[in-house]
């Protein structure tokens, strides 16, 4: 974990220790390296994206939210989703604008680069910051501002978690998550041990047809096929979410294909149907064997729908054990 020293951070800011029953305030945690100190428990927080939506209901975050953002424009909602929100507004149904989130009196934002806010955007944590809004950034996407010499692992979703817990007071919550989560995940990695199949070749396919978008060494899903037992093909690409050749991915020649589906007109089936009749990709591996895999976007993005998909994955890969 990349949590500042406790001796380091009281010498500059009031620290509560993160290993604490109770927040004391003001505290401080960490966001892509740097410090962000949090003067009190947000009462009016705005969390972008399905993903870190999902994190704050884990965590019980409801009473504390005073909107969300980045939904409706991208993703049709689920049932469940609609009934967790409840009365909680969308702000935006993509990016929110520095007005919008102005306008909402928010004290604390969650997002990410390229979650919300853009790397010289109108929409950053510094242009928060005047209005009063703190924002923790999503640590899988800090590889836009802070480069990383390590390749994306599951610590991605713990620390993020034990961060809010941190910050809105709700640690023992986050560390039974957590706690459940590795052992979920724990238990997957025992079972492929005992499989005497290769690991499978996997490839992500997000969108695009001149070019596929993709997961590359830095996203989510790079930790979660190593986590189920496979190989992301596109493990060498030092990024995160980004495109590349159809004829790089051909020569991979993946043994499963997941789909990300959107739940929208031009969902999972359609980039099925794609594949089968792409020139390169109808001789794969995976297309002659129909070894597909279809997971939403809030499965393959940090959150708690991680666990579910990496069980779901380990299934696929080893379907004999």
């Amino acid at each position: 974990m990349k949590w500042f020293s406790t001796m380091a951070i009281f010498l500059l800011f009031p620290f509560t220790a993160v290993n604490a029953k109770t927040t004391e305030y003001p505290v401080t945690v960490e966001s892509c390296g740097n410090p962000l100190t949090i003067q009190q428990r947000p009462n009016a927080a705005v969390f972008h994206d399905i993903n870190m939506n999902e994190m704050a209901f884990a965590l019980g975050l409801e009473a504390d939210m005073v909107g969300v953002s980045g939904i409706t424009g991208w993703y049709k909602m689920s049932p469940a989703l609609k009934q967790s929100l409840g009365d909680i507004p969308e702000l935006a149904p993509k990016y929110p604008t520095l007005e919008t989130l102005i306008a909402s009196k928010a004290d604390f934002f969650f997002a990410g680069w390229n979650y919300g806010m853009k790397v010289g955007g109108e929409v950053t944590p510094q242009s928060l910051k005047p209005y009063g809004i703190t924002t923790l950034v999503l640590t899988e996407s800090c590889i836009h501002t802070d480069k990383q010499s390590q390749s994306a692992s599951m610590d991605l979703l713990y620390d993020d978690i034990e961060k809010l817990g941190v910050i809105f007071d709700k640690q023992d919550k986050a560390k039974a998550l957590i706690k459940e989560w590795k052992a979920r995940v724990h238990a997957v990695t025992e079972r492929k041990q005992t499989s005497t199949q290769p690991p499978p070749k996997v490839f992500l396919f997000d969108s695009g047809e001149d070019k596929p978008f993709t997961a590359g060494k830095y996203a989510m899903p790079n930790a979660m096929i190593k986590a189920a037992g496979g190989h992301n093909v596109t493990d060498t690409m030092e990024t995160s979410w980004a495109r590349t050749s159809w004829e790089s991915v051909a020569s991979a020649n993946p043994d499963i294909i997941i789909l990300l589906d959107y739940q929208t007109a031009t969902g999972a089936d359609s980039l099925k149907r794609f594949l089968e009749q792409h020139p390169l990709m109808q001789h794969t591996n995976a297309v002659t064997s129909q070894r597909y895999v279809k997971l939403r976007y809030e499965q393959l993005t940090p959150g708690p729908a991680n666990i579910d998909a990496i069980e779901t994955l380990s299934n696929a890969f080893f379907p004999d054990n």
